[in-house]
């Protein structure tokens, strides 16, 4: 009797689920921060951070606050030099691409040599990088730190890549908030994932296989980049629907070089 009733009451809850979500629709009028248009910003799934996209280039939540960040922080984005991490190709990958006057793209290549150009893309590994010291004004990346087996090196060599007053602005799920940050997963000998908790993969553009979790970042993030790299760090919260930002686990982070004394 006991197990009919614990089949009949999750039953119930799944039907509800699933009649939440049949019905359930969002539309907001607003300026989209990737295409720079009037649009209107619709989802019709209550998990905002997936769904609720651009109707012109279907960019979503994260992408719009991430392109806002780098608009308020470096207003004249346009014209520095700026290193992407793993783009996409929609939101403000395409837009940085389109408008940057120096943009270089990277992805990791696992079976190719570091540095190397493939299918026009550089190979690089944010944790062991072949560019020199101080190249870059900006470096980007979106929903890659929390797929890092080692993140204090690639921090590190993130920072020593960026040039005195630059930034390293990024998107990252902040999925323990006020607890402790969790290490998800190890690397074993063969360079396999070995999970720690139950098993997490992630969209990835160059493998089918995706990309395994291996951080379970909370709000510690910040002290943890403060102390293997000496930056300046904050972290960026936009609930803002004249631009389509909100939604679940939307923090942006900005990791910055001081400038030196002095300097502008």
């Amino acid at each position: 009797m006991i197990k009919i009733l614990k089949k009949y009451v999750k039953a119930k809850i799944s039907t509800i689920y699933e009649n939440h979500i049949a019905s359930f629709y969002f539309k907001q009028q607003g300026f989209c921060p990737c295409c720079e248009q009037n649009v209107t910003f619709t989802s019709k799934h209550p998990w905002l951070r997936d769904y609720f996209k651009c109707s012109n280039c279907h960019s979503i939540p994260r992408e719009r606050a991430l392109m806002l960040t780098i608009k308020n922080e470096y207003p004249n984005w346009q014209a520095l030099k700026i290193h992407e991490s793993s783009p996409g190709n929609r939101g403000h990958s395409v837009l940085l691409r389109k408008k940057a006057k120096s943009y270089t793209e990277t992805q990791y290549f696992p079976n190719e040599e570091l540095g190397c150009i493939v299918n026009g893309i550089r190979c690089e590994d944010l944790e062991q990088q072949t560019f020199p010291d101080g190249q870059f004004d900006l470096v980007i990346t979106s929903d890659v730190m929390e797929h890092i087996y080692e993140p204090d090196k690639a921090f590190q060599e993130i920072y020593r890549t960026l040039k005195q007053g630059g930034a390293h602005i990024f998107s990252v799920p902040i999925i323990n908030k006020h607890n402790p940050t969790q290490r998800w997963a190890k690397k074993d000998k063969n360079g396999n994932p070995q999970f720690l908790f139950k098993p997490e993969w992630h969209s990835n553009p160059v493998s089918k296989k995706g990309s395994p979790v291996t951080m379970h970042w909370g709000y510690d993030i910040v002290d943890f980049i403060k102390t293997h790299t000496g930056a300046e760090v904050k972290i960026v919260y936009l609930d803002d629907l004249s631009h389509g930002i909100r939604a679940e686990y939307i923090e942006i982070i900005v990791m910055k070089k001081p400038a030196l004394h002095g300097q502008a």
